[in-house]
């Protein structure tokens, strides 16, 4: 019984690890996405073409080093994170291209 126990918590550890990496992607871009069309709407250097390569290179550096202190977050994680902030980014930038309704209340 001690092997099915052990593949039991194995995966149960797995899964946590997996919904935690998939919110902090989620929350990475829609952080991100926000951040820009609230905050950077009149920046022009939110529109350029290498902002979202730059945001999310940062922020997979950031989330390496997480990886590094944390024993349950691995570089696959960290490399999630920084492409959804990237995404975010350039979604954020789209989203004030197109001039969207998204201010108003």
């Amino acid at each position: 019984m001690g092997s099915l126990e052990d593949a039991m918590i194995s995966t149960l550890i797995s899964l946590i690890v997996f919904v935690a990496v998939l919110t902090a992607s989620v929350g990475g871009y829609a952080a991100a996405r926000r951040f820009v069309r609230e905050r950077l709407r009149f920046v022009d250097a939110a529109q350029r073409a290498s902002t979202p390569w730059l945001a999310g290179g940062g922020a997979w550096v950031l989330g390496s080093l997480v990886a590094l202190l944390l024993p349950f977050v691995g570089p696959i994680a960290a490399l999630s994170f920084g492409v959804s902030v990237g995404l975010g980014v350039a979604a954020g930038a789209r989203d004030i291209r197109r001039g969207g309704n998204y201010l108003k209340a």
